[in-house]
């Protein structure tokens, strides 16, 4: 299983970027797939997540109505939509694929099987 993250970057403060993760070695409409961020110094937290079988999307409350997360399952690819970034937002993102967990433990970043390398969002205030 390979996830491959991609579109980070240097931002201003209220830009935005798309991040992109493409899965290889799995069949991705039956994996959820989510994303997480790390900034120094703190724990890996949940951002949002996709669920398989083309469920709704589920955000952080912290990233509701800035980002938005979406799935093309022809092209084995999820996106992370974000707008309106603010200092707060800068950490490295992973996205990271699982096929079984239940909706109570896509928050904890320990019970998700696979990771991608992560990409480093920074913006600048």
């Amino acid at each position: 299983v390979q996830l491959q993250a991609s579109g980070g970057g240097l931002v201003q403060a209220g830009g935005s970027l798309r991040l992109s993760c493409v899965a290889s070695g799995i069949t991705f409409s039956n994996y959820h797939i989510g994303w997480f961020r790390q900034a120094p110094g703190k724990e890996r937290e949940f951002v949002a997540t996709f669920r398989r079988y083309n469920s709704n999307p589920y955000y952080e409350d912290s990233v509701k109505g800035l980002f938005t997360i979406s799935r093309d399952n022809a092209k084995n690819t999820v996106y992370l939509q974000m707008n309106s970034l603010t200092a707060e937002d800068t950490a490295v993102y992973y996205c990271a694929a699982d096929s079984t967990l239940i909706l109570s433990s896509l928050r904890t970043s320990s019970q998700w099987d696979y990771w991608g390398q992560g990409t480093q969002v920074t913006v600048s205030s």
